[in-house]
């Protein structure tokens, strides 16, 4: 396969889809298309390092829009797509399901309907080294106990109606690859931190409560296990599963960072006592909070990558220690991209309480 030299990446203005266009335009030179909604959680100000590059350019379009896609596609021609664009939040998708629906579902249908037309009409080379590449979580596989890890073997079990949505997509694309041919490759991920985190996800919840010395809310007793995986680390996964990905596969991404969320807290708390100490007395542990848990709340997720591993020779460069601390760190510093969102698109208020009827 031919490297891509132009990409077009869905959602490039959230979290993770940001740190692949820093990643595409500012360290390997390549060419990007950033097809974006703009919704609450995206944030072009997380582009400025690139945003300013003739590499770079910005469409605002929903993916629910088929034909705009299309005109985007035929403008830009790219040499391969990476789709993140994704309403991802659980919590939001229990008090409100309707936006997870339209985007994760109707918006990933209309995409693959318009990329398989652009394909379509491509020949020789361009065709034959064109790659759509659909980026999932590890939310679909459900809920672990104690022991074990997904593996891309493993049976769908969505329990949320997030995850619903993106196991839903990932069987479409899984569909359209084997029947219309459509070259794809896919992966899962686990659990995502690092800078430019929307405030609404625990992690960077966690910190900037702290900075304000607010309580800290954990859902249940915090004994919810994950796998933490650094927002850069995954960047560079899905640029190596893009181009060496075996088409029609799938490749599971993880941090080997299981930890429960009340570990976690617990650290960051660490690292504020570090940086930022409460005035006075008193550590900012002692802001901690057992509230309500989430309804549904999946009990562990781990994930098994050892194919991205061994097939792929991609490995995490960060462990959780090493990443959180960056993390902290650019919280600290960085104030002017978030304080600008808690006077705006959330203010740090609990989401995901919608009482269960009928």
């Amino acid at each position: 396969m031919v490297l891509p030299k132009k990409i077009l990446v869905t959602g490039g203005a959230g979290f993770i889809g940001s740190a692949v266009i820093r990643l595409l335009v500012g360290e390997l030179g390549r060419a990007v298309v950033n097809l974006d909604k703009l919704t609450y959680a995206a944030n072009l100000s997380s582009l400025a390092p690139v945003a300013s590059s003739n590499l770079y350019a910005l469409e605002k379009v929903d993916v629910c829009d088929r034909d705009a896609v299309a005109d985007i596609l035929r403008r830009h021609r790219p040499d391969a797509i990476m789709h993140l664009a994704a309403e991802s939040h659980v919590d939001r998708s229990i008090d409100g399901p309707d936006d997870f629906i339209q985007t994760n579902v109707i918006g990933t249908y209309n995409l693959l309907e318009a990329v398989r037309t652009y394909w379509g009409g491509l020949s020789g080379p361009d065709r034959d080294d064109f790659r759509f590449h659909h980026i999932s979580t590890d939310e679909v596989f459900g809920s672990l106990d104690a022991k074990g890890a997904f593996t891309e073997e493993t049976r769908y079990d969505p329990c949320s109606p997030y995850s619903a949505t993106k196991a839903a997509s990932d069987h479409m694309v899984r569909a359209w690859s084997k029947t219309f041919g459509l070259p794809v490759v896919l992966s899962n991920c686990s659990n995502n931190y690092g800078p430019y985190h929307f405030p609404e996800k625990l992690i960077p919840l966690m910190i900037i409560k702290g900075l304000h010395e607010e309580a800290l809310p954990v859902y249940g007793r915090g004994d919810n296990v994950r796998d933490w995986l650094y927002v850069d680390d995954h960047a560079r996964a899905l640029w190596t599963v893009l181009t060496r990905g075996r088409v029609g596969d799938s490749y599971n991404i993880g941090g080997d960072n299981e930890l429960t969320n009340l570990e976690v807290v617990k650290r960051i708390c660490s690292l504020l006592d570090e940086f930022a100490p409460i005035k006075g007395a008193g550590l900012h542990e002692e802001l901690l909070t057992f509230v309500e848990d989430r309804p549904g709340h999946d009990f562990r997720y781990a994930i098994d990558a050892s194919k991205i591993h061994n097939e792929l020779g991609w490995f995490p460069r960060e462990n959780f220690e090493s990443g959180l601390r960056k993390t902290v760190q650019w919280y600290l510093e960085n104030r002017d991209w978030w304080q600008p969102i808690l006077k705006g698109a959330y203010s740090g208020e609990r989401l995901g309480t919608a009482p269960v009827t009928g």
